[in-house]
């Protein structure tokens, strides 16, 4: 077994990765040409025995990048309003600059090597992130290239519910379909998953620490 005196398990347990839930919204499917509206990242931490739960959060309204497609099957879905005066969005630089800027203090205090993103269909999320990184030079990306945790699989794997209404309530994880589509609540229900995912597991014995 491995030495934990010295090593914060979070490390132990992730192979040096800390995992970060985020989860997006947006105004279509394609992460190269559709506007990034929101996101949120979700710090996770986990105590002594093993039992992780959610930590810090952050959150961001994200102005359409230059020349970005908005289609508004996808503002009807979401429920997002770019007209809203209340809106308060701020460039994908500064959102990116400041969620890469807390991912990688923690990653830092962990005493992890990188960070892994965590969502629910993570494909999705991950291809957004790293689209936007890129759209505008974002220094020093956290984020793990190309891997990353979906919780949308596991929650498949484990409470038999790939979506993420049904696999909280399995889980009893409360969760408001009036509040879902939102970065923020999305990613904070997805965060409680992934915990209550990780901790079922860690119970039954698939990580002992002894």
């Amino acid at each position: 077994m491995s030495d934990f005196s010295n090593t914060p398990v979070i490390a132990e347990r992730f192979r040096g990765f800390l995992p970060v839930v985020i989860d997006v919204e947006t105004a279509g499917f394609n992460a190269r040409t559709d506007a990034l509206l929101e996101v949120s990242a979700v710090m996770l931490t986990m105590d002594d025995k093993g039992f992780m739960m959610p930590g810090e959060q952050l959150s961001f309204e994200v102005k359409p990048f230059p020349g970005a497609n908005i289609e508004q099957s996808a503002l009807d879905f979401t429920g997002i309003n770019l007209d809203d005066p209340d809106r308060d969005a701020v460039d994908e630089s500064e959102a990116l600059e400041e969620v890469f800027r807390m991912i990688r203090r923690e990653v830092k205090s962990q005493k992890c090597t990188r960070a892994i993103l965590v969502g629910h269909n993570a494909t999705f999320d991950h291809g957004f992130i790293m689209s936007a990184a890129e759209r505008v030079d974002a220094k020093r990306n956290p984020f793990h290239p190309f891997s990353s945790f979906d919780t949308a699989s596991m929650a498949g794997l484990i409470f038999g519910q790939t979506v993420l209404a049904k696999a909280c309530r399995v889980a009893d994880i409360e969760f408001d379909n009036s509040s879902a589509h939102s970065a923020a609540y999305d990613a904070l229900r997805t965060a409680e998953l992934f915990c209550a995912m990780v901790n079922r597991l860690q119970y039954l014995g698939a990580w002992p620490l002894d």
